[in-house]
């Protein structure tokens, strides 16, 4: 990528972070965003359709951060140590999630984390991905993402713990 335009994106980003960790997404203008980016209302828009535009792109910038720690392989094998996994992972995040991710962008984190999950899934083993493995699938991604996020005060190892010690007895039922 040619260094002005990561320049570009990088200064976004970070007035997006700013601005985001002050206010709701929905309350951010584009002009206020450019304005402590430092740019042009053209640039942003050569870049991006809108606020919410941005916003997806950084959802999914993080999310693909976050399955890239994740074994598709491990994943069919051990699935119940994948609410485990994510809390390790969303622990090493939890300042940026907690900023790009809250408010009404609280649930996309899990929707994508989910989504990104399934197509791994159909793509390498999609004979195995039955009805049953969806539902328990979704229910373990979807509780233990909120499980962690409304426990977020309990101490890091217990909760991360504790987290795989109930997603091990929901898989094992299966077995």
């Amino acid at each position: 990528m040619d260094k002005r335009i990561e320049k570009t994106k990088n200064g976004i980003f970070n007035a997006f972070i700013e601005l985001r960790s002050k206010k709701p997404l929905e309350r951010i203008s584009v002009k206020e965003l450019c304005e402590l980016a430092n740019i042009n209302k053209s640039t942003f828009y050569a870049h991006y359709l809108d606020i919410y535009d941005l916003s997806d792109k950084i959802e999914n910038e993080i999310t693909a951060q976050i399955m890239n720690e994740i074994n598709v392989t491990d994943l069919i094998n051990r699935p119940e140590n994948l609410p485990k996994q994510l809390a390790v992972l969303y622990t090493s995040k939890r300042s940026l999630i907690s900023t790009i991710f809250s408010g009404s962008r609280t649930q996309e984190l899990p929707k994508k984390i989910l989504n990104v999950t399934m197509e791994r899934i159909n793509e390498v083993y999609s004979e195995l991905a039955d009805e049953k493995f969806k539902i328990m699938l979704t229910y373990s991604v979807y509780g233990g993402y909120y499980a962690f996020n409304e426990n977020r005060n309990c101490p890091e190892q217990f909760l991360i713990s504790t987290l795989g010690e109930i997603s091990e007895r929901l898989f094992l039922v299966k077995k």
